[in-house]
């Protein structure tokens, strides 16, 4: 791989994460590459490459970081939902299936 190709690999995946408001993970998968490249060429070798480009794409980056919390804690409490709902669709199966009518 040549400079030039690295270069632009680098700006694609900026413009791609700035484009779609996706996270490093989802920018990764789009691009078959794995997550600590992308960081890596995001956080680090774009700054040489654009630097003007590299801000706006560091600015996203971190907005996305400060809200990971959050989207731990919203999937965590739907997973647990989901998974009462699973065991008292169960539950209601095992009592109608024991009821006598």
């Amino acid at each position: 791989m040549t400079y030039y190709d690295l270069d632009d690999r680098v700006i694609k995946l900026a413009n791609y994460i700035l484009d779609n408001h996706t996270t490093i993970r989802a920018t990764a998968k789009e691009f078959n590459i794995p997550k600590s490249t992308v960081h890596h060429d995001l956080s680090v070798k774009l700054k040489y490459i654009d630097y003007r480009l590299y801000l706006s794409v560091k600015q996203l980056l971190e907005e996305n970081f400060s809200v990971k919390h959050i989207h731990g804690g919203e999937s965590t409490k739907q997973k647990y939902a989901m998974l009462k709902r699973e065991i008292t669709a169960d539950e209601m199966y095992d009592e109608l299936s024991n009821n006598d009518f």
